[in-house]
């Protein structure tokens, strides 16, 4: 494929990965002031389990066309070793993005792995209606996240505009 191919795809990856966090984070919260408890829960339980998978593979479409892309621009893994990726204006910007980035995956680990689960089984079981706590953690992970995105995308933009914020 060809190196305009990669960024199409890349950045196609980064706006369903950000779109299905702010729908999460706009849209939610509207069914759970309009919906009953059972018929909330079992709608949460099914936009979280398929946004889940298709955030995790928005997440490795983007690692794998972000290396990719790195390699049109002239760089290798050894690159990545010897800290010559890392220099320069360009190599801040990156690390900056890819720190958050990896801040961000384990922010979806958390969420999607054991607070999500835990809150929706808690909101689908009869016999604990205490949810609230959870519910809070979860939605404020969200938020959380999509302004991390939000700042990820500001770093990927900087990185076309030459690496200089």
């Amino acid at each position: 494929m060809t190196r305009l191919v990669w960024i199409w795809l890349h950045i196609t990856l980064a706006g369903i990965w950000l779109g299905s966090q702010v729908f999460l984070a706009l849209i939610i919260p509207i069914l759970r002031r309009r919906l009953d408890g059972p018929v909330y829960a079992d709608i949460l339980h099914a936009i979280g389990v398929r946004l889940r998978w298709l955030g995790w593979i928005s997440i490795a479409g983007l690692v794998i066309t972000g290396v990719l892309n790195l390699g049109h621009l002239g760089y290798t893994w050894a690159d990545a070793f010897n800290g010559h990726l890392w220099t320069g204006a360009f190599g801040r910007v990156l690390m900056h993005k890819l720190g958050l980035v990896v801040l961000i995956i384990a922010l979806m680990a958390v969420h999607d792995l054991w607070l999500g689960p835990k809150f929706t089984r808690r909101l689908q079981s009869a016999d604990d209606p205490d949810t609230e706590p959870l519910r809070k953690w979860a939605a404020w992970l969200g938020r959380i996240t999509v302004i991390l995105t939000l700042l990820v995308f500001y770093f990927a933009v900087t990185l076309v505009r030459g690496g200089h914020p």
